[in-house]
């Protein structure tokens, strides 16, 4: 970086935990996923473990004893999909924060929500941001989730931006990897489920306490 600055044409944004709040979302899925398989306690711990642990594609067994992981993953993700709709809310001055990145470089969307890109616009729309987005990926569009660079790629494809020229910004260690695979700039949120450790041993460019702090960082 120059004096601190990213230089950077493209910005490829991940969606839950970068854009919105989705703890809630999670709280709800682990809740009804597990009072469908006959279990009313949730350890407040499990509700962010799990998530963390799908999106590195680590096993949840040694977490869920004596229960159909298979079932419990089948509910579990269909209720996380339907709560995003009503719990995932926008996180604080994201708005204007998105209007500020898109007067210095392209924005993309990365989701790896298993939804369409209509479902992924209409929720953005519902808050006015879904016009900053020049790209919207979803797990749909790719074969290999993150830190696959596959999404990122395909975002700077659409974006008509070389991959040098971006970078991503995420909440979770598989956003880092993922930039990294990509070759490209990485900086790490901490509005998400992750924590400051977790991502500092990814040695992220850059490590913010929220998206709303990146246009002072971009040249």
């Amino acid at each position: 970086m120059k004096n601190g600055k990213l230089k950077v044409k493209g910005i490829l944004l991940d969606l839950d935990g970068t854009i919105v709040d989705s703890k809630e979302a999670y709280k709800e899925a682990i809740t009804t996923a597990l009072r469908k398989m006959g279990q009313q306690i949730v350890e407040e711990k499990m509700v962010t473990e799990i998530p963390k642990r799908l999106e590195l594609n680590l096993p949840i067994e040694e977490i869920l004893t004596d229960i159909d992981v298979q079932k419990f993953l089948s509910i579990y993700l269909n209720a996380y999909y339907q709560a995003t709709a009503v719990k995932a809310k926008v996180l604080p001055n994201i708005s204007e924060t998105l209007r500020k990145l898109s007067e210095k470089a392209k924005l993309a969307l990365i989701t790896m929500r298993y939804v369409s890109k209509e479902t992924v616009i209409n929720e953005l729309e519902k808050s006015g941001i879904a016009k900053y987005f020049q790209s919207i990926i979803t797990a749909l569009d790719t074969n290999a989730p993150k830190p696959s660079p596959e999404a990122l790629i395909k975002c700077a494809m659409q974006l008509d931006v070389e991959m040098s020229d971006c970078v991503v910004v995420g909440d979770s260690v598989a956003d880092i990897r993922a930039g990294k695979n990509a070759g490209i700039k990485t900086v790490a949120v901490l509005s998400g489920i992750f924590s400051r450790k977790e991502l500092e041993r990814e040695k992220p460019d850059l490590i913010l306490e929220s998206v709303n702090y990146l246009p002072d960082f971009i040249e």
